[in-house]
């Protein structure tokens, strides 16, 4: 049966969202049945009116007039890692998911088909759509059922590099990922060529493991105790070790993040699905200038980027431009995408994502002439130079938000509760968390405090941001780096209503409880 969500005649009860599958155990309740503010405050429901007319809006003022159709298939099945064979989740049997690209202002439809034995959702990373189109269930819309089908169908506003995934427990760190182009058509006067690369730690089906059982072992065991101490206010504790999957690598004392990198060391990392054995390759000619646009789809991992023998100009962040900066490698977190141009050499050169903090690398290469094939042990000396990151960038001024005082801030505060493996906001899991209320056409600023000894790839849903540095021209985002016992703050436009998450896209994180929602109230 094919169905598509009707915005304006819809009815999720209140029943109806507490009964929903959600985000797993931790995200089964939705954000506006947990409030503590004043009874009389009504919620913008995701199926409103309101939700709608925001739509029209920008139908009217920036569509296109064109419509991109897709269809994406969730199913089991085996995919080639590159001479490693492993049984999965993914979409239409490739890894990642097949791209879909379109131009800014343009409709997209696409029809999610599970044919998974569990429910499942599309979340659009970094799109600012209409609510009821972004994929979390229990929140957004239900849960797609096992032999079931879901329209997803809203207009792309902003151009840049994005993505889509499943928004359903630990689905996308399986294979349920894809990248999402939105084409700027001003684009194309400073590089030659472009190619997408995404970055991804993989563990699923192998030695017979899952995410959901990596998962399981860290609730079961708690932290585990070979990294640094407790933390203060959230009580965070460091992880070097993970119980399951072998040692992790030798805190770096001289990491961005902190000695403290993840929680879970895989057995593999991959640039657009393979393995460094056999690594996906980019064709180019000798001083061609390449646009590498980069998502990181890891769950647990933030990776060093770079190309051997080259530098990296910088020029967007999350899908928005910055003011270009230029280095030898770049820090993404999870979640982050970032679009740099490189000058080729002649030759054969690497490109190299290497597990920040842990052991392994993903590994592509450039060819633009004749040379030897770099080992898929390779290390450019261009990862020991400090990583730019994206706290380090200003957004170019014409995306800039307006100098405006914030007429509400929301302090988030990142914990971690040391009776078991269980990450919190404002000391309450998900479960039990108080949504943050906005009125439409306010600036908002979010205070992301981090009491924890772990960096927090914090992400919120249908909105872009823009960093505060001090200057007020920090990057537009919609996912930022919160470093061990550090603050960001980032404002944002309260201009799409509806009920948005805001969450660690540590995966792990996110479902052991560090999620909560933003929630338009009227």
């Amino acid at each position: 049966m094919s169905k598509q969500f009707q915005p304006a005649r819809a009815h999720l009860t209140r029943r109806n969202f507490l009964v929903l599958a959600g985000l797993g155990a931790a995200a089964t309740v939705a954000g506006f049945s947990n409030r503590s503010a004043n009874p009389a405050v009504s919620t913008v429901r995701p199926d409103s009116a309101v939700v709608n007319a925001a739509e029209q809006v920008r139908r009217v003022n920036l569509g296109t007039g064109r419509t991109v159709t897709a269809s994406l298939r969730a199913r089991p099945t085996t995919i080639d890692l590159g001479g490693v064979l492993v049984d999965t989740w993914a979409y239409d049997d490739r890894l990642p998911g097949t791209e879909i690209r379109l131009s800014r202002g343009d409709l997209l439809r696409t029809d999610l088909v599970n044919e998974l034995p569990d429910e499942s959702t599309i979340h659009w990373h970094g799109i600012a759509m209409r609510n009821d189109m972004d994929g979390v269930p229990g929140l957004t819309q239900p849960g797609v059922a096992p032999n079931d089908t879901f329209t997803y169908e809203f207009l792309a506003p902003d151009a840049g590099t994005h993505w889509l995934h499943s928004h359903v427990g630990m689905q996308f760190d399986r294979g349920l990922y894809a990248p999402l182009i939105v084409e700027d058509p001003a684009d194309g006067a400073d590089y030659d060529l472009e190619a997408v690369l995404v970055l991804d730690d993989w563990l699923d089906g192998v030695g017979g493991r899952t995410p959901d059982q990596q998962l399981g072992d860290l609730r079961r065991d708690g932290m585990p105790m070979g990294g640094m101490g407790m933390g203060h206010g959230g009580m965070g504790m460091g992880h070097g070790a993970m119980g399951g999957m072998g040692m992790g690598a030798a805190a770096d004392p001289h990491s961005p993040l902190g000695p403290d990198a993840g929680d879970v060391q895989y057995p593999y990392y991959l640039i657009n699905g393979t393995l460094p054995a056999d690594p996906f390759g980019v064709q180019a000619r000798p001083g061609q200038r390449v646009r590498l646009r980069i998502i990181n789809a890891g769950a647990d991992t933030a990776f060093r980027f770079s190309v051997g023998g080259h530098q990296l100009t910088v020029t967007h962040s999350d899908g928005y431009p910055v003011e270009p900066v230029t280095g030898s490698s770049l820090l993404i977190g999870m979640g982050e995408r970032f679009d740099v141009i490189v000058t080729l050499g002649d030759g054969v050169f690497p490109i190299v994502a290497a597990a920040e903090g842990k052991q392994g690398q993903g590994l592509a290469l450039i060819r633009t002439g004749a040379g030897q094939t770099p080992e898929p042990n390779v290390r450019p000396a261009e990862l020991d130079v400090p990583p730019i990151t994206g706290l380090d960038l200003r957004s170019r001024e014409d995306v800039r938000l307006d100098r405006r005082e914030p007429d509400r801030v929301h302090d988030l505060t990142l914990g971690m509760d040391m009776s078991g493996y269980r990450w919190t906001i404002n000391r309450a899991a998900y479960d039990e968390h108080t949504p943050l209320d906005v009125l439409e056409g306010q600036r908002v600023r979010l205070r992301f405090v981090n009491r924890t000894m772990m960096f927090h790839p914090m992400h919120l849903h249908g909105h872009t941001f823009q960093v505060v540095d001090g200057k007020g021209v920090g990057a537009r985002k919609d996912t930022t780096l919160v470093l061990p016992n550090q603050t960001v703050e980032v404002d944002f436009d309260a201009t799409n209503p509806g009920q948005w998450m805001v969450h660690c896209h540590n995966l792990y994180h996110g479902e052991a409880g560090m999620m909560t929602t933003l929630s338009y109230i009227k």
